[in-house]
């Protein structure tokens, strides 16, 4: 069974969702999402310790804003400190999270037993890009979340006619909008900034040390799995899997084979690797 905590943590108070017990699995959700995205990776807390945040200013952690990525990643050290946390945990993330999570590994290496970058990448937004997300952040705040979520959700998943015959495609679809339309325009407009204002994060992946599972959608129009293919080239311990009739939201598209990945990725895992892994305070 799900619990729902609201933590203190450094300026801030964040939702977190957990479940299960044993081995800390942290997942970090996409923008402009929170949370619920995870929902069908509830069943992995039949095996691992479950720790959901909505992150800064998203969810039911909307006192404040985002103001940056690594602002981010110290939330969610900051967090585990919280809950008392103390030994290295395997951390998760999707698209934003995913950059949250480089994040983590480059500032906090000893907090991190493993890493899954899910839908991601590791270099910063071109010029354009950048313009193209400060021009959806004033549209945002023009006419509101339902303009991100009409732009937003066709690109988000797999186009092909197989992906959208898929079961639940709708019930996706429908969840997808509900999140985007709940996020406060403030909260997305801010985010939308520290996306843009991110670092290229790909000499701090060259030097990482834990052993990272990279996921990607082969329909991802977001970042196409050319992506996270040279980020396995060039990340020391990383192993790749390309999943098949999945867009940007490879978990919610393809939950048993994303849920079964995860966990072969965690058995593999060395005991030394995983050692004081999840260790309370």
């Amino acid at each position: 069974m799900m619990s729902v905590h609201r933590v203190a943590i450094r300026d801030t108070r964040l939702a977190v969702h957990t479940a299960g017990s044993g081995l800390p699995l942290v997942l970090l959700h996409a923008f402009p999402l929170d949370h619920g995205m995870w929902e069908r990776q509830l069943a992995l807390a039949d095996h691992v310790r479950l720790i959901i945040p909505d992150l800064r200013g998203f969810g039911g952690s909307g006192e404040s804003r985002p103001e940056s990525l690594v602002q981010l990643a110290d939330d969610t050290v900051a967090l585990l400190d919280a809950l008392h946390v103390e030994g290295p945990v395997v951390i998760a993330g999707i698209s934003m999270g995913g950059y949250v999570v480089q994040h983590v590994v480059a500032r906090h290496p000893d907090r991190v037993a493993a890493a899954v970058l899910v839908d991601t990448k590791l270099e910063a937004d071109t010029p354009e890009t950048r313009a193209g997300r400060s021009d959806l952040a004033t549209k945002v705040g023009r006419l509101g979340q339902g303009i991100l979520a009409d732009a937003m959700i066709p690109r988000l998943l797999a186009a092909s006619d197989q992906a959208r015959r898929q079961p639940g495609r709708s019930e996706i679809e429908s969840l997808l909008r509900r999140l985007i339309l709940a996020q406060p325009v403030a909260t997305i407009q801010a985010a939308l900034t520290a996306l843009g204002d991110r670092p290229d994060m790909t000499e701090a992946m060259r030097q990482a040390r834990p052993p990272m599972l990279l996921v990607a959608g082969a329909e991802d129009a977001i970042t196409p799995p050319a992506c996270l293919e040279l980020a396995a080239e060039l990340i020391p311990r990383a192993k790749l899997l390309i999943v098949p009739h999945a867009g940007h939201m490879t978990p919610l598209e393809q939950p048993a084979l994303f849920n079964a990945a995860v966990l072969e990725f965690l058995r593999e895992l060395s005991a030394d690797q995983l050692a004081g892994a999840g260790r309370a305070g």
